[in-house]
């Protein structure tokens, strides 16, 4: 299972190539070492999962009943919003044109460690959906960490 913490900054090239942060290189699983998914994030950053990971998300949504409208329409934008990636010899992957405009991407990236998959973001609108208050943390804390107990 892969694991995945921090943020790290990162620079888009002229082709639109990022480097994956060598920390995060090192908890890929042997199996996802080079081909990783990329999609459209439910906020306005890019999602990018190893294989296994992005398998076990993939099959809750090509599980889902296909006879349902809101279902298909779901499936549909899941699925045109993701990608194969393979990184390079010098860790790089190159994130398509249609991505880097969804998320706003500039030269300037965050890519933040998510558990089992990490987010790209463009760093203004990162901090809009960042908790500058301690006691809103712990309020969100305690609401969702209180029904896993």
């Amino acid at each position: 299972m892969a694991f995945f913490t921090s943020e790290y900054s990162g620079k888009l090239d002229a082709k639109g190539r990022l480097v994956l942060p060598s920390r995060m290189k090192t908890a890929l699983p042997e199996s996802s070492s080079t081909e990783l998914y990329i999609k459209l994030g439910l906020e306005p950053c890019l999602e990018l999962y190893p294989l296994s990971e992005y398998k076990k998300v993939y099959s809750k949504i090509a599980g889902l009943n296909e006879f349902d409208p809101e279902v298909r329409k779901l499936q549909r934008n899941f699925f045109r919003g993701s990608a194969t990636v393979e990184l390079d010899g010098a860790g790089r992957f190159l994130i398509p044109k249609m991505m880097i405009q969804y998320a706003k991407l500039n030269k300037e990236v965050v890519i933040v460690g998510m558990g089992s998959k990490m987010e790209i973001w463009n760093p203004e609108v990162y901090q809009n959906f960042l908790i500058e208050d301690p006691d809103e943390m712990a309020k969100l804390a305690q609401k969702h960490l209180s029904k896993s107990e």
